[in-house]
């Protein structure tokens, strides 16, 4: 890593306390959102609320966050910036026990009695892997599509993530998400001027913990990550690799991803992907052209369709709109390349819907670049076919196109880890039973 503490810029000197965690990152995060006069009302410790003033009750759906976090000018969903995973496991062997379940939810409704349900206070989900439903005699219900997780490419060999649970915490507040995590897990006696009294602490342990960020700037500061080529992110880039992503009408809605019936209708399933990306040869060997036709298409790129990091697109990549998604194997053969969301818009539903939610963002957890890849889909079946789509094996050795040669994004990225997640309805989100 090239980073020298003491001559980091305001978002960068955030970025490392939200990574670094703990008292210490939580001290320098408060330190510099309430110190700063260029911090915006949004970046600043909110105001304590009061029992008069308490925020709203959440959703049932976790995952209802688009209409709390605000969209674009072009009306695409808008993440929080800052972003912390814990992966943790259930301390005691077999089902949780009734206590338990009931201290977590009591720990989780105080983070929500704590915080407003936005961007600006507090987003968060709880998932279970596979793994997790083990520890019950009974099978999840046919509803629930939840498989463990496997390799998706014949080029891949992850990690994969087994411990009981998943817990994303986002906020546009970086000491949210730190506040946030050191009270749930009994680290601190208060959580944003409320005090404590449930916690996970005694039995639930952390496993690992991950970080991230997304938006505009945020990585082109960050360039102190190992393989990131000086000056060559563009500023405006809200990730590592240049564009922007998430085009509102290129995503599924949550109400598509939503499990419709069964004992966890209004949940959904999430899958957890650590990507780590190469960007000395993203771009070093390529041209900005070539890669506007690896990211989207050919198409794209001759008929100069992207401008600056995708501002012109609006809300949507265009590709299902002009034919450009059934032109892949054409563009293969009489191209030699294909865009990576080319190849991925073809794994629509029958009704030409998009069937994943992505809500990914870049990461330098353990000083390299990469991105958390996090979909969220109505089954894991969704994303699988999706992946499978995006791996183009049907066009490798068409034209000028290789397995990864050429193939989209692939030859730059390479995926380390996956997971998959069932993240319930609110009502049923601490330590379900399967039935």
């Amino acid at each position: 890593m090239r980073e020298d503490p003491g001559n980091l810029t305001r978002r960068e000197a955030l970025r490392v306390a939200v990574t670094v965690g703990g008292a210490a990152g939580l001290s320098a995060c408060l330190a510099i959102e309430d110190g700063s006069e260029e911090s915006t009302d949004a970046e600043r410790s909110p105001e304590r609320t009061t029992e008069a003033d308490a925020p709203s009750e959440p959703p049932d759906r976790q995952h209802a966050w688009n209409e709390f976090s605000g969209p674009d000018e072009y009306g695409n969903p808008v993440l929080p910036k800052h972003h912390v995973l814990i992966l943790a496991d259930y301390t005691a062997d077999g089902p949780v026990d009734d206590a338990d379940r009931t201290r977590a939810e009591n720990a989780f409704r105080e983070l929500e009695q704590a915080y407003d349900w936005s961007s600006t206070g507090l987003l968060f989900t709880v998932g279970y892997t596979p793994a997790y439903f083990d520890r019950y005699d009974d099978p999840l219900p046919e509803s629930v599509d939840l498989p463990r997780p496997e390799a998706l490419a014949p080029f891949e060999d992850p990690e994969f993530d087994t411990p009981d649970l998943l817990v994303h915490l986002s906020s546009d507040r970086a000491s949210a998400v730190l506040e946030a995590e050191r009270a749930l897990f009994g680290d601190s006696e208060t959580v944003n001027g409320h005090d404590v009294s449930e916690t996970l602490e005694g039995f639930v342990e952390r496993d690992d913990r991950r970080t991230g960020f997304i938006g505009p700037g945020l990585p082109a500061e960050h360039d102190d990550a190992d393989g990131v080529p000086e000056d060559a992110v563009p500023e405006e880039a809200p990730l590592f690799m240049g564009f922007k992503s998430g085009f509102a009408r290129n995503q599924a809605t949550e109400d598509g991803v939503t499990i419709p019936d069964g004992p966890f209708a209004g949940g959904t399933t999430q899958h957890l992907s650590l990507i780590r990306t190469e960007l000395e040869q993203w771009y070093n060997q390529d041209s900005r052209e070539q890669r506007v036709a690896k990211m989207f298409s050919p198409t794209h790129a001759q008929e100069d369709l992207v401008e600056g990091v995708g501002e012109t697109l609006g809300d949507s990549t265009r590709v299902e709109e002009t034919g450009i998604a059934e032109r892949v194997e054409d563009d293969a053969f009489e191209r030699g390349v294909v865009g990576h969301t080319q190849k991925t818009a073809r794994a629509r539903d029958e009704d030409g819907n998009p069937r994943l939610l992505r809500r990914d963002f870049a990461t330098v957890d353990g000083g390299q670049t990469g991105v958390h890849f996090l979909g969220l889909q109505a089954s894991i079946t969704d994303f699988v076919e999706t992946r499978e789509a995006m791996n183009g094996e049907d066009v490798a050795n068409v034209g000028g196109v290789g397995t990864k040669n050429n193939n989209g994004i692939l030859q730059y990225i390479t995926v380390t880890r996956r997971g998959n997640y069932l993240v319930p309805p609110r009502s049923k989100r601490s330590f379900p039973r399967p039935r």
